[in-house]
């Protein structure tokens, strides 16, 4: 590790840090040599995921929900909370759209007092069910407000436009980043998303379900190329806010994915075909030509290779 005097060490918030993702932007932040405060609720996030973090001396946790304000010093905000799976956000839609709109301001009113750089965890959810292909940031969506899905897709849309205009009228310094279909080791095995949907029931022997006829596309990446998206998007100059399209624009039907995930698991689990959600999309697949430009980045690791240390996590966490 560095001598302390030579790194320029910046105490960083993270909302939402025990999750899934945040919890791997933590470590990573850590491990830079930063101070990082840790925010969640844990109403989706774990203690299991930073449990292993307590010990360093340059992280904090805090118990505490964004949608009421919070105080702290900082020089950086990565907002991450959110329920991101449809399971948990339509769990309480009132409570989801809440976290996002209530949680932006608060972290945003933090921001503007602080003079931080305040990053925008969106989605490409804000897309909707596309009918443009990939979709670029130059996009507008084509999203259901009043669906089911619509607590958390317009929820961040919402949030991107309190962004904005804190930006337009206050000079608050931003970053939006829109994620595709993230993955990796730390998902929760029961948030029904795809991949540790059918990463947990191939492991198990059980039927791999899938919604709809299998035909519907997504691009998925591993949760490191995105970690590593979002710190060079933090990094940029100010001039530079996005949104940004942060994905892997390999694009796979649900079907092939299943069948893959038999494949590394040697399971002999079966399809099974249900129907479709509502609004649902049926293409997702991002055009990241702006996040090869500004940030010089773009995904590597592939998604078997990705998928394999998938697996290898969930093996451990389901003790097979």
């Amino acid at each position: 590790m560095r001598p302390y005097f030579m790194i320029r060490m910046k105490r960083i918030l993270i909302t939402g840090g025990a999750g899934f993702i945040g919890s791997h932007l933590c470590e990573r932040l850590l491990r830079e040599g930063h101070e990082v405060i840790c925010v969640d609720n844990f109403f989706t996030g774990s203690k299991e995921n930073i449990v292993h973090l307590m010990e360093n001396p340059f992280f904090e946790l805090v118990r505490h929900d964004v949608v009421t304000p919070f105080l702290a010093e900082v020089d950086e905000i990565y907002n991450l909370a959110c329920p991101a799976s449809p399971v948990h956000y339509q769990y309480n839609g009132i409570k989801t759209i809440k976290t996002s709109v209530m949680g932006a301001i608060n972290m945003l009113g933090l921001a503007k007092r602080t003079h931080a750089k305040v990053l925008q965890a969106s989605t490409s959810e804000v897309y909707g069910d596309p009918r443009i292909h990939p979709q670029p940031e130059s996009y507008w969506g084509y999203v259901n407000p009043t669906g089911i899905r619509s607590c958390y897709d317009e929820g961040k849309r919402c949030a991107e436009s309190l962004f904005m205009n804190y930006h337009r009228q206050n000079d608050v310094r931003i970053k939006i980043v829109r994620i595709f279909n993230t993955y990796g080791p730390r998902m929760h095995p029961n948030d029904g998303r795809v991949v540790s949907n059918f990463i947990v029931q191939a492991l198990q022997g059980k039927d791999i379900t899938i919604y709809g006829d299998g035909s519907q596309t997504r691009s998925f990446q591993y949760v490191d190329d995105l970690l590593e998206g979002m710190i060079r998007l933090m990094k940029t100059p100010d001039a530079f806010i996005g949104p940004v399209n942060v994905g892997n624009p390999g694009e796979f039907t649900i079907q092939q994915l299943a069948e893959i995930v038999i494949r590394l698991t040697g399971s002999k689990s079966k399809l099974v075909y249900l129907p479709l959600p509502q609004d649902d999309p049926v293409q997702r697949k991002p055009d990241i030509t702006l996040a090869e430009k500004e940030l010089g980045w773009r995904p590597t690791v592939p998604l078997e290779e990705g998928l394999q240390k998938t697996i290898r996590y969930f093996k451990t966490k389901l003790e097979l």
